[in-house]
């Protein structure tokens, strides 16, 4: 006898949930009753009737919402806590084909996200946006969100949410029915069979509107989230229909479909190959004839680069140096800060990743080429990233290496002592160690002739590129950089 499948799932999820943690890989692993999962196929099964998987871009951001990226068979970025509105529209400004779905809880949406979502609304992005609202913050526990009701007990509020300090639950689908670009505005739940085909009815509507490139579409889902509210499957919808809906009625409140003509994907902007590099490229670089990539071996592959001490030593700004050198010689570069709340004395670190390739991550956890250590806490955190035949530079006065390979390059240095006796000032340190390295790289031969001739060239010109309009600064580096160098010998 032959089976035939009459409702089954979407090919818009994957099958099985391969990215899903564990050994359950076909079903999904939300809270029992929780409506994400009901949500995901109404959006799956809209995604694939008006045929548009293959150019989607979901804005996956923090919360439950997270976990999109788990089952849906399209193309997603993980964004910071708010941001997806703001991701999105550098995607609709950046690949103009493609259709962006922004999926978001009421936290991340309605509370550290409002500002980035008020605005893409007010300019009619070309996106839909839907907008889960159970009350809570349900990924953390269940503390009070904007969407709370008043009098309703979370963990942040156990006496009930008041007014009087807490504020009255946020209405978004009123706020931006104010606005004069949305085009589709439109609240359902998820609490009966017949609310969620109405809310099925509002997805297509919004993915529709997203297909034919119609403008700026909301749909706000009122959706169970009964373990963190601690609740059973019938508390919940009870909650829902008898509380969460007179707070927040459902309904259309606007919808223009009809009348907004189908959109066009625009032309991506196109720019002057030359007025480009006039503007990437100082006047005086070109003047050198020195806009290329060099040529030596060390250059082959991807150069990686990690500086790591504490806020203040100028850890960040050596790394922008050495990031606008290769810039100014037409590398492709990337620089990647992390540091902590401190503006002083905290841990403060930075990758510079350097190639005639595209960089695809920004990240060094390992085959770091050069490492600059100016702290013990630095050095033991990330010396075990350094290549075996690496170079390390580092604060002889802070800093005690343990034993290292033989192939590793070893230069213990006070930059800071250089840089005052020599200079003046120990705000020139960063370029007493860029000296250093220059001497490095010529002593093992690392550099061919003309690269050699030219390290110091696009030292100037970087420096030149930051401190041109600062009296004496640019000459000030210059003499740190040749203080450097006299540091291993070399004029």
């Amino acid at each position: 006898m032959s089976e035939k499948i009459k409702f089954g799932r979407s090919p818009v999820f994957f099958d099985p949930f391969e990215r899903r943690p564990g050994p359950i890989k076909k079903n999904m692993h939300y809270c029992p009753g929780c409506g994400h999962g009901i949500l995901h196929k109404l959006v799956a099964e809209a995604i694939d009737h008006y045929g548009i998987q293959g150019k989607t871009m979901f804005m996956v951001p923090v919360g439950c919402a997270v976990f999109a990226y788990y089952y849906f068979n399209v193309g997603a970025i993980s964004v910071p806590h708010g941001r997806a509105p703001a991701v999105g529209t550098g995607v609709c400004r950046a690949k103009p084909d493609s259709y962006v779905i922004s999926y978001q809880g009421d936290g991340d949406l309605a509370a550290i996200g409002f500002n980035e979502f008020l605005q893409a609304a007010n300019r009619g992005e070309k996106m839909s946006i839907f907008f889960v609202n159970n009350s809570n913050y349900g990924m953390t526990g269940g503390q009070m969100a904007p969407t709370t009701l008043p009098g309703q007990k979370t963990t942040t509020t156990p006496f009930g949410r008041n007014v009087l300090t807490d504020g009255y639950p946020v209405h978004v689908c009123e706020m931006i029915n104010t606005l004069t670009a949305p085009v589709y505005i439109e609240r359902v739940a998820l609490s009966t069979t017949a609310r969620i085909m109405a809310a099925r009815k509002a997805v297509f509507k919004a993915i529709e509107n997203l297909r034919d490139r119609k403008g700026f579409s909301f749909v706000e889902v009122v959706s169970p989230c009964p373990v963190n509210l601690k609740m059973n499957a019938e508390q919940i919808n009870d909650f829902i229909e008898n509380q969460m809906l007179k707070e927040f009625p459902l309904g259309c409140l606007r919808d223009r479909s009809a009348e907004v003509p189908a959109g066009t994907v625009p032309e991506p902007p196109a720019h002057d190959v030359e007025t480009v590099k006039k503007v990437l490229f100082p006047q005086a670089m070109e003047e050198q004839g020195s806009v290329r990539k060099n040529t030596s071996a060390i250059f082959d592959r991807e150069l990686r680069i990690k500086m790591a001490g504490f806020g203040g030593q100028g850890i960040l700004s050596l790394g922008i140096t050495l990031a606008n050198m290769a810039r100014l010689r037409n590398f492709n570069v990337s620089w990647m800060p992390s540091y902590g709340p401190e503006q002083r004395g905290g841990a403060a670190s930075c990758a510079v990743i350097v190639s005639r390739n595209r960089i695809p991550s920004p990240m060094i956890s390992r085959d770091c080429d050069l490492f600059i250590a100016t702290t013990q806490a630095a050095y033991d955190k990330y010396i075990g990233e350094l290549r075996p035949d690496g170079i390390l530079i580092y604060d002889h006065t802070a800093v005690t290496p343990a034993d290292l390979p033989e192939s590793v390059i070893k230069v213990g240095v006070d930059a800071v002592d250089v840089a005052s006796r020599e200079v003046g000032s120990a705000k020139y340190v960063n370029s007493v160690l860029i000296g250093v390295l220059s001497v490095i790289l010529e002593q093992r031969g690392l550099l061919d002739a003309a690269d050699q001739a030219d390290f110091e060239q696009a030292f100037n010109a970087a420096v030149r590129e930051k401190f041109g309009k600062k009296p004496g600064a640019v000459e000030l580096n210059a003499k740190a950089f040749a203080a450097g160098r006299k540091v291993l010998g070399q004029k």
